[in-house]
């Protein structure tokens, strides 16, 4: 089992605690991001800097994921296509996407895209402490399961 990150989107304090899973476990964990990123020196985490460009990151993951792997993303089109390909999808705010789930996630998202177009405003709430140990929950969950 692999940990795949999208790391564009992912919050600072998420990316800490994959860091520490990733040591502890010794699960081997890569970021995939535009940008440069920084991450502790270790035989289980490294960084992939992709081009620029919309959903590069995502088209990268999706061609190296494979059956079993763990995908961090708040990116449900890409969390779509990793659990088509046997892999799970976990959200930084600790929710588990699924086969049976993420049709229904897929539709809320395209439904307040639709929103927004329209001129409604729509966003996420904050990300604050809650959803840090929600996630952190859930990937221990994971790690132990799998």
């Amino acid at each position: 089992m692999r940990i795949w990150v999208d790391a564009d989107a992912t919050p600072v304090a998420i990316k800490e605690i994959i860091f520490r899973a990733a040591e502890r476990k010794q699960v081997a964990t890569t970021l995939v991001a535009n940008q440069m990123l920084r991450v502790p020196v270790s035989p289980f985490i490294r960084a992939v800097q992709v081009l620029a460009g919309f959903d590069v990151a995502d088209g990268y993951i999706v061609e190296q994921v494979l059956p079993g792997d763990l995908v961090v993303t708040a990116d449900i089109p890409l969390a779509a296509a990793a659990i088509d390909k046997g892999a799970l999808a976990l959200n930084p705010r600790g929710e588990l996407y699924s086969a049976a789930n993420i049709r229904e996630s897929l539709s809320m998202r395209d439904f307040m895209e639709g929103l927004r177009s329209s001129g409604v405003q729509t966003g996420p709430a904050a990300f604050g402490q809650a959803d840090k140990q929600a996630f952190a929950r859930q990937l221990d969950r994971l790690l132990v399961r799998l």
